[in-house]
């Protein structure tokens, strides 16, 4: 591990000598993740992309790719996109990434079963804002508004998300 790297820890996310609070998945941590089971992948994963809502805020580094309002995610283990980003229209089940909460106004993606997916493995593992302090995810790491931007604008290709049991 290094100091570069955002560790989850039973107090909160640690990055750079600093921890912040955050939320995980429904069901906690889990070695056996599977599709809905609203689980937190145990597991070392790179970071290797930043989306972002442009109608609401700032790109936050010169590599965020910005959200239109056909992006999608998909999470239909039948599907050959199964786990990869897709535009509407898409008849398969799917996560809408322009949502009309803040929740993905800034998104970091992980490798978490990507790009090869293994079919059912979990799908849409990222970090994204909380809907407030303690309410769980669907098997993401959120962090309030602020420190999210704090940390987006501090990551690097090079930085990992290491969660651990």
């Amino acid at each position: 591990m290094t100091a570069d790297d955002l560790v989850l820890t039973p107090m909160g996310l640690r990055f750079q000598g600093q921890t912040y609070p955050c939320t995980i998945g429904k069901s906690g941590c889990t070695a056996q993740k599977r599709e809905g089971d609203g689980g937190t992948p145990v597991g070392v994963h790179r970071l290797v992309g930043m989306l972002y809502r442009p109608d609401r805020i700032a790109r936050p580094t010169d590599w965020a790719l910005p959200i239109g309002p056909r992006d999608l995610w998909s999470d239909d283990a039948k599907d050959v996109d199964y786990n990869m980003m897709v535009r509407a229209p898409y008849s398969a089940s799917h996560e809408k990434l322009r949502r009309a909460d803040p929740l993905y106004d800034l998104v970091i993606l992980t490798d978490w079963n990507w790009p090869y997916a293994v079919k059912g493995r979990g799908s849409a593992i990222f970090i994204h804002q909380f809907r407030r302090p303690g309410y769980p995810t669907e098997g993401c790491v959120a962090l309030s508004r602020t420190h999210l931007h704090k940390i987006a604008g501090r990551i690097t290709y090079g930085t990992r998300l290491i969660v651990t049991a």
